[in-house]
């Protein structure tokens, strides 16, 4: 009993100094970015020795790594959140609004959180390569945009299917029978090009690629979700 209870105590301790790493890992992200993170700057910021931290996280790439798989873990709970929100639970409902809501929850996280935001969808950090291991979570915020595709009536957002070239066809229709097999092949290539749509119009706004161009990132944010909700073949609000 006594071992189980220390080991446990252990446990806790360990994980409790894991995300005191990752929270000043975060916040010199915020202040250097990616491509300056040090193991070596951590350890001194938290009093540590750089052999003590290595035991936790033994490379900067793991770090990394685990700040993107968090990152990746918020946003998609935010984007699910939203939609389910507004869905109130019930399957069907209006698609448009959660459209909208996935869309807002998206941009609000990046305009919070704008280096996690870039070291998702910004550029890719010199040196790094995600493990495949690390990938699969990712696939998790797009999806959230077939979800909203699913609650959508039948009729209208199969109307926004269409024929596909030949290159995209079998990567397209792999794509749809993984993950909704219940949907048009051309409606799960509208939702990867309004998803990669809406990424960069966020990334634009975030990183200053708008300023000077608009009176209103707000109006204009909305103006393109709707675009984009259109595109997408989802049914005007009721």
């Amino acid at each position: 009993m006594a071992a189980a209870a220390i080991r446990g105590a252990r446990e806790r301790a360990r994980a409790e100094l894991t995300r005191e790493i990752k929270r000043e890992a975060r916040r010199q992200l915020a202040r250097d970015g990616a491509q300056r993170l040090s193991l070596r700057a951590v350890a001194r910021e938290l009093g540590m020795a750089s052999s003590a931290l290595y035991r936790y996280f033994p490379s900067r790439d793991e770090l990394l790594t685990a700040l993107i798989a968090d990152a990746r873990s918020e946003l998609a709970e935010a984007v699910e959140r939203a939609v389910a929100v507004v869905g109130g639970g019930v399957p069907g409902g209006d698609s448009r609004v959660r459209w909208r809501a996935y869309c807002s929850a998206l941009r609000d996280w990046a305009r919070a959180r704008p280096h996690e935001y870039a070291l998702l969808y910004g550029s890719p950090v010199p040196g790094y390569q995600a493990p495949a291991e690390a990938l699969a979570p990712a696939a998790r915020i797009p999806l959230a945009v077939l979800g909203v595709l699913r609650a959508t009536a039948p009729g209208p957002a199969q109307a926004a299917g269409g024929p596909q070239p030949p290159a995209l066809s079998a990567p397209l229709a792999r794509l749809a029978a993984q993950q909704a097999p219940e949907l048009p092949q051309g409606v799960a290539a509208r939702a990867v090009s309004a998803w990669t749509q809406l990424c960069g119009l966020v990334g634009f706004e975030l990183f200053g690629q708008l300023d000077g161009m608009l009176e209103s990132n707000d109006a204009f944010f909305a103006q393109a979700v709707e675009q984009l909700a259109d595109f997408l073949g989802l049914p005007p609000q009721a």
